[in-house]
């Protein structure tokens, strides 16, 4: 039969005539045949499959080979022994090498032919054996989808237990062998079925034997972190991500990344090549592991191996984009490298280039899921732009490509890069030692306590609160000329404010040059007093650079442009760029400095001799109002300060800066409740006095008597007389201090007034219109410098009287202010406490779309309770926060007014009030308002000030890689307590430890510390 069958192969008759000889072969194998017969036909049939000159005859090599083995089965066992089989796994068959796939293929077909022989056992133990060899010697991935399909068929040839191991771990390395040097559609989509057979087996054993798992992924790490140059593993190893549990992300990854034998440069060759994963096109879950390690490397502060991956690889992420079928992963992965990747916009600006036409290939290919995923892209270049503004050359063709399609809010902006950032304290990778110091839940900044620069620090977060003031320093222009001003400094402290990724930032260098010179440093100093002082620098400098920048185009010859140093001289070139005025005006016909813009205002002073009635009027500049105390006929004799024109100096140590006299003459009627600090009740349901009292209060007419009397130039002689002041122009940002200490002429000591004074949210002040001149008046030109207030108007602030039935100012019209921010100021007297403030929060979603509050009115009059509930009601927490040095936290407007009655020690000391629009809508400046206040995007930031930031916020993450490292190292000998409450848990907002002011379990007990 077989020399039939083999000369029937041979010969040149036609394929039906050969296909029905073979036929009538096959239906032969049911009769009895001799061994001899049978062995001679497995031989040949063997021979035909693989040695066959065509496919014919390997086919029929193996319908006969079938066909005498099913019947014939003792035969075959004798002929397929284990022998044989070894012999053609290590040898091969003629000229075929061992390696090649049919040997693999015939060995798989037999086995299913002897499946139920007791022989079969003997050969699944060879097969064992040989199979671990044949995948150490790195097989093709043809052959080695060969071995994976027999082995699915047949796990017992699989090996057992730690041999088990050894072949997964070897498996996985012969992936990392695999490479795919086609280019033809067909070819490649064979490799990738070729390496899907190959993990499907992986993952059939990892199921079976779950031991085998750990081991497998300790070797596709060991593979992908290699540093030989010479060897680079497949990205094939990417089929094996989705078979791995998702569950074990965490734990995988916590354990790699805090792994002390791992090297950087190990972890940034494999985060590097399991980015290189995601152009795998059929594997699944490549995104979430890649997301998870660089998490995980965030976590334990790794941030030269994210920065350094993160710009080597941005650019091929993008490029994944361009593929449909691996473009979704891709965009998940680039999401998070940008967004993460805050400190500087290097990353950003390197797939800038490729947006637009990336945006109008998905806007001509029409597709529904690609304007969805045009739409999640979308949304990440708004919040990437956003992130770095400033660039407006390389971003206008991005937003004209994208100006018809729907960008994200800018508040939902804001939250997803506060979470987004290496150090946000989200990141669920981070847990105990390794916890991330980042920025709190609100994703501002704090401002770390130098020793005893509380006052400071209160003041700076206020001003950066003034939002107009915070955009219009942002957007100067200054030049190096103005490098070692004051206003650069603060430019670059609010920037820093801005945009660090720093929780907390240390502005030493701003101290230095913004610190009074009688101030000490390291002791403590009233905030109101460093207030006016920084202002009138600000101030004084920048009058300074008008007058050069004068002075030099007066000396350039004509207004034309030049070459030479004689040309037009520009607001650059005096080192500051002009800002757009308040008031409407042009700007070059607003001389104002910024100072003045924002904070100044103007106060009239008019005396009135009560003989003639003359009047004598004074205009002057304000930019604060010190707001006394009304004196209480039942108090003692404490005399409240009045503000000073002239710097006080250190010895003074008066917290307002005022000047202290004796109380003289009568005391006007008393408030309802006593002023002296000492019989203040807590639990007042309703508070004695509010911001609008102590304004009637500080504008309400005088008699000049006695020893006070006024000399009046008609009569020519000493006359009674009343004197009365008004606003004449309402500044942008209104200042009130409230003069909270008092001199005690028994004792010599200066007290502080605990009273509680209500804080209206919003409130109006009366503005007169500028007085006729008259003929007996007499006026005095307004002053260049800015001044607090004058002598006349503080020189009896303290006792003024009630106001005269002689004499009526004209009607004033009540300008709008609504509450910006307020500083605080905890503890009993002037040389001890703590500074700390409050600020409205413009960039929370809380509070939008409420109703108008009622402002209350400085006119004198009594507002009933039921209006101040109004205004009151309606601020859930989150409208406002609460800058306590370091600590920035999330409050409410009930918090800022209610910390008087929970904190006695806790008073209002500054306040800032910002004009409102009457009309609710537009602002004077044009911008949308919210709540009453000016909105408006932040200003780009210049390139100068974005170098800083950059190379700040790499300076930061160095140190919390280097801190990280040495926690790292000291964890394993160190002994870690743990406190369940912090050591401020249960304080005062105010609270700088357990003595800190509003303590104490909410008396009167002394402290005896000084300001931080």
């Amino acid at each position: 039969m077989d020399k039939i069958l083999e000369a029937l192969v041979s010969s040149s008759h036609s394929v039906p005539v050969k296909k029905a000889i073979v036929k009538k072969v096959v239906e032969a194998a049911e009769k009895e045949v001799t061994a001899e017969q049978c062995q001679a036909l497995y031989t040949l049939t063997t021979r035909l499959i693989f040695l066959g000159d065509d496919a014919f005859q390997k086919q029929v090599g193996f319908q006969v080979l079938e066909a005498y083995a099913r019947y014939h089965r003792a035969d075959f066992e004798l002929f397929f022994s284990k022998d044989f089989v070894l012999g053609l796994l290590q040898q091969g068959y003629g000229p075929l090498d061992s390696k090649d796939p049919a040997i693999v293929d015939y060995i798989h077909g037999c086995l299913r032919l002897l499946i139920s022989c007791p022989s079969v056992l003997d050969i699944f133990s060879i097969i064992q054996t040989e199979i671990l060899r044949m995948v150490c010697e790195r097989p093709e991935p043809a052959l080695c989808a060969r071995l994976a399909t027999m082995l699915s068929d047949f796990v017992q040839c699989i090996p057992r237990e730690k041999a088990a191991i050894l072949f997964c771990q070897q498996l996985v390395r012969t992936i990392g062998y695999f490479h795919c040097p086609a280019s033809q559609e067909q070819e490649l989509r064979e490799y990738v079925d070729q390496v899907t057979k190959v993990s499907t087996l992986l993952q059939n054993i990892w199921k079976a034997e779950p031991v085998t798992l750990l081991p497998s992924l300790q070797e596709v790490f060991a593979i992908i972190s290699s540093t030989d140059p010479s060897f680079d593993p497949s990205i094939a190893l990417a089929s094996l991500v989705q078979h791995i549990p998702l569950q074990m992300i965490t734990v995988l990854i916590k354990s790699l990344t805090t792994d002390q034998n791992v090297k950087d440069t190990s972890m940034t060759q494999a985060l590097c090549r399991m980015i290189d994963w995601l152009s795998w096109p059929l594997a699944h879950h490549v995104e979430m592991w890649v997301i998870a390690l660089l998490k995980g490397l965030a976590a334990v502060q790794k941030f030269t191996i994210l920065i350094d991956v993160t710009l080597l690889k941005i650019e091929l992420v993008f490029n994944r984009l361009w593929y449909p079928i691996v473009r979704q992963g891709a965009l998940v992965v680039l999401s998070h490298m940008l967004l993460s990747f805050q400190h500087s916009p290097e990353a950003f600006h390197l797939v800038v280039p490729h947006i637009v036409d990336l945006v109008q290939s998905l806007k001509r290919d029409g597709l529904p899921t690609s304007k969805a995923f045009l739409l999640h892209f979308t949304e990440l270049v708004h919040c990437m732009m956003y992130q770095y503004s400033g660039f407006p050359d390389l971003y206008d063709d991005i937003l004209e490509a994208i100006k018809e399609l729907p960008g994200p809010g800018e508040e939902k902006i804001k939250l997803v890069l506060n979470q987004s950032a290496w150090t946000s304290q989200s990141n669920s990778f981070a847990s105990g030692l390794l916890r991330l110091p980042g920025k709190s839940e609100t994703g501002k900044t704090g401002l770390i306590n130098l020793g005893n620069t509380c006052y400071m620090n209160s003041i700076i977060q206020t001003l950066f609160s003034a939002t107009d003031f915070r955009r219009r320093v942002l957007s100067l222009h200054l030049n190096d000329a103005t490098a070692n001003t004051l206003m650069k400094k603060l430019q670059l402290l609010f920037t820093f404010l801005s945009h660090t990724q720093r929780a907390a930032y240390a502005p030493r260098v701003f101290f230095e040059a913004s610190r009074p010179p009688w101030f000490n440093a390291g002791s403590q100093q009233d905030c109101s007093e460093y207030l006016r002082f920084l202002l009138d620098r600000l101030h004084e400098e920048e009058k300074t650079i008008q007058v050069l920048m004068s002075a030099k185009s007066n000396v350039s010859p004509g207004n034309g442009p030049s070459d030479d140093t004689g040309g037009e001289t520009s607001a650059e070139d005096a080192g500051v760029s002009p800002v757009a005025p308040v008031e409407g005006k042009s700007e070059g016909n607003d001389e104002r400095t910024l100072i003045e813009r924002m904070f100044g205002g103007r106060l009239s002073t008019g005396i009135r001799c009560m003989t003639c009635n003359s009047v004598s009027e004074k205009e002057e500049p304000f930019t604060d109002l010190s707001l006394a105390f009304c004196p209480s006929t039942t108090s003692s004799p404490l005399q409240t300060e009045g503000p000073s024109e002239e710097p006080r100096g250190p010895c003074q140590g008066a917290v307002n800066g005022g000047s202290e006299a004796p109380e003289v003459g009568p005391s006007p009627k008393p408030v309802t409740a006593s002023t002296t600090g000492v019989h203040f009740v807590p639990g007042s349901s309703e508070p004695p006095l509010s911001v609008p009292d102590l304004v009637d209060y500080f504008l309400a007419p005088e008699i000049l008597d006695k020893e006070n009397a006024y000399f009046c130039q008609k009569c020519g002689s000493l006359q009674r007389a009343e004197r009365g002041m008004r606003v004449v122009a309402a500044p942008e940002y209104l200042i009130l201090t409230l003069l909270r200490f008092s001199y005690d002429a028994k004792c010599h000591v200066r007290r502080k007034i605990l009273d509680n004074v209500a804080i209206p949210p919003l409130m109006r002040l009366p503005v007169h219109a500028p007085p006729p001149k008259h003929s007996s008046s007499s006026s005095s030109p307004p002053s260049s410098p800015l001044q607090v207030d004058s002598p006349e108007s503080s020189e009896n602030l303290a006792k003024k009287l009630k106001p005269s039935e002689v004499g009526v100012w004209p009607a004033a019209q009540f300008v709008p202010y609504i509450l910006s921010s307020v500083v605080m100021h905890s503890g009993m007297s002037s040389e001890s406490g703590h500074y700390y403030s409050y600020g409205r929060n413009l960039n929370g979603e809380p509070g939008n779309g409420q109703t108008e509050p009622i402002a209350l009115t400085c006119s004198g009059v009594t507002h009933p309770k039921q209006e101040v509930e109004v205004v009151c009601g309606g601020q859930a927490a989150g409208d406002w926060l609460l800058f306590n040095d370091s600590r920035v936290t999330f409050t409410s407007l009930g918090s800022v007014q209610n910390v008087t009655n929970r904190f006695p020690k806790d008073t209002a000391y500054v306040l800032i009030y910002r004009k409102q629009d009457v009309t609710g809508g537009q602002n004077s400046t044009g911008g949308v308002t919210t709540n009453g206040m000016r909105l408006g995007s932040e200003p780009p930031l210049q390139k100068e000030l974005m170098d800083a930031v950059t190379k700040d916020n790499k300076l930061f993450l160095q140190e919390q890689e280097l801190n990280a490292r040495t926690r790292a190292l000291q964890a394993a000998s160190a002994s870690c307590s743990f406190r369940p409450n912090g050591p401020d848990d249960n304080e005062p907002p105010g609270s700088c430890g357990p003595s800190g002011g509003g303590g104490g379990g909410g008396g009167f007990n002394t402290v005896n510390r000084l300001v931080f």
